[in-house]
């Protein structure tokens, strides 16, 4: 099927209700031994989030606000593809796909669609098993297929030259367009055709040994081994067992919560506290789209069919941008990435982090504008 249908986020009543049950009913676990997050989230502050989200939170606001943009659904290889697609009034913009990652979703570019329609067609789907889309039902969906996916989307939305842009899994994604050159799918005048990436979370790694790091080197080194030893233990449940996990999630909010939350402490530039760069109900948005699709497993499997292969090796030849965020997960020096990449643009941001469309919106949208105006 090729067909192209709209679509509206319309969450039933009894779905809310449920949630609101379900918050009331919590049983909570002991309080942490430690007077900071160092533990996980803390008790206190769940509890506050739970009781926001269940009493204060107005979803059918925030329903509305999402609504404000022109969404659809398309099947690509028998999974049903949601996404959003907001045009420019400039007839002549560059066609740009942006996609998000985990514990991401299209929340993540709420407020950069509108300004990016400036200069740009935008195109923003949800990853499958993630939010609106179709839950895969068999394996293969990992990044190579994603990348094959969106070029086929693009074509089927009648863009034959179009720009692609990434973080996290979406970076991931990026990349393999860009290894790619747009150019594989299924037959002529099927798929679309990438002229450059732009990424703020480029996969890079140095050739041979370091023997004397350079201070950013240093850095970028830190950072990965800090990543190994104290934040990366969802990657691991999510790329080994998923579904084990998904029991849990999809029966608690609360766990839910809890299990997104405290990577928004970790990885944005919150100073400490992910609600010193984002509104409670901008991170309960993005919560929301988890549970209400129940796309906890179904999104950890993305990490099954694919972590091993996140920095795979392979040369984007494709002209790249990069936006490099100060407190990004993983902070590879330029002189990495060209490794990976044919990088023609780079930026250190001067603030921002892992979600740098989401925290750092007009800085985002510039850096995007930037490098596809050099094309």
């Amino acid at each position: 099927m090729t067909e192209v249908r709209p679509f509206r986020i319309e969450v039933s009543d009894e779905v809310l209700t449920d949630l609101r049950g379900r918050l009331a009913q919590t049983r909570w676990p002991d309080r942490e031994c430690v007077d900071d997050w160092s533990q996980g989230i803390p008790l206190e502050y769940t509890r506050e989030l739970a009781t926001y989200w269940a009493d204060d939170y107005d979803w059918r606001q925030r329903e509305a606000a999402l609504n404000r943009f022109d969404q659809f659904v398309t099947e690509i290889d028998g999974l049903d593809i949601h996404f959003i697609h907001q045009r420019s009034a400039n007839p002549d913009a560059l066609p740009l796909i942006i996609t998000h990652g985990w514990p991401g979703s299209v929340v993540e570019f709420t407020k950069v669609i509108e300004p990016l329609t400036e200069d740009f067609h935008v195109v923003c789907p949800s990853l499958p098993g993630y939010g609106f889309s179709g839950k895969p039902v068999s394996a293969g969906w990992g990044i190579e297929k994603i990348a094959d996916a969106w070029d086929v989307l693009m074509a089927r939305l009648g863009y034959q030259r179009y720009g692609a842009q990434g973080g996290d899994w979406g970076a991931a994604v990026t990349t393999q367009i860009g290894r790619n050159g747009g150019s594989r799918g299924r037959s002529a005048g099927d798929i679309g055709t990438c002229i450059g990436i732009h990424t703020n979370m480029p996969i890079g790694f140095p050739r041979g040994g370091i023997d004397n790091p350079t201070p950013e080197e240093q850095d970028a080194l830190a950072a990965a081994e800090y990543y190994a030893k104290w934040d990366s233990g969802y990657s691991k449940q999510q790329a080994t067992r998923p579904q084990t996990l998904g029991y849990g999630l999809a029966d608690s909010p609360v766990g839910q919560l809890a299990w997104i939350m405290e990577k928004f402490w970790a990885w944005t530039d919150c100073d400490g506290h992910p609600e010193n760069v984002l509104t409670r109900d901008e991170l309960l948005d993005n919560v929301m789209l988890y549970w209400v699709t129940n796309s906890a497993a179904s999104s950890a499997r993305l990490y099954w069919e694919s972590f091993s292969v996140f920095g795979a090796q392979g040369m984007v030849e494709l002209p790249t941008g990069v936006a490099r965020f100060p407190k990004e997960i993983l902070r590879s020096p330029r002189s990495w990435c060209e490794n990976s990449y044919n990088i023609t643009h780079w930026t250190n941001m001067p603030r921002g982090g892992h979600f740098g469309a989401f925290e750092q919106p007009d800085l985002f949208v510039e850096d995007v504008r930037a490098f596809f105006a050099t094309l």
